[in-house]
């Protein structure tokens, strides 16, 4: 008996959110196919021209532009940012630091203090029983 082995492949959308870009953004080729796991593996190894210029200028999807300006997806959200942007707007936006921006950041420092509090206290119960 001789195995077959298919090609794993994904959707364009899911093969775009794992190269951390704008679906809409990329080349008609790209959107209309298919993406196999090997395929996916060289475009994050050697990552062709369009993708190279995705990544440093955008657009951006939602989780890319939360991350550059250090804030959460639902703080993207409340702050009316629901479209992609590119990283010149991202820019922009750090350097008008508009009030929703502030709080949206203040908010997502008082989260990590928390996580980082709760790991602690979780170390030290680990330690206290181990």
């Amino acid at each position: 008996m001789k195995s077959h082995q298919s090609a794993q492949t994904m959707k364009p959308a899911t093969a775009a959110k794992k190269l951390g870009v704008y679906l809409p953004a990329t080349p008609a080729e790209f959107q209309e196919g298919v993406v196999t796991r090997a395929e996916l593996g060289e475009l994050q190894a050697d990552p062709p021209q369009w993708l190279r210029e995705l990544r440093a200028n955008g657009p951006h999807p939602r989780p890319v532009v939360a991350e550059k300006l250090g804030v959460s997806i639902s703080g993207l959200a409340r702050g009316g940012v629901t479209d992609a942007l590119t990283t010149e707007q991202i820019e922009a936006l750090k350097q008008e630091q508009p009030e929703w921006l502030q709080q949206e950041r203040a908010t997502q420092a008082d989260v990590r203090k928390e996580g980082a509090r709760l790991k602690k206290a979780q170390r030290e119960k680990d330690a206290e029983q181990g």
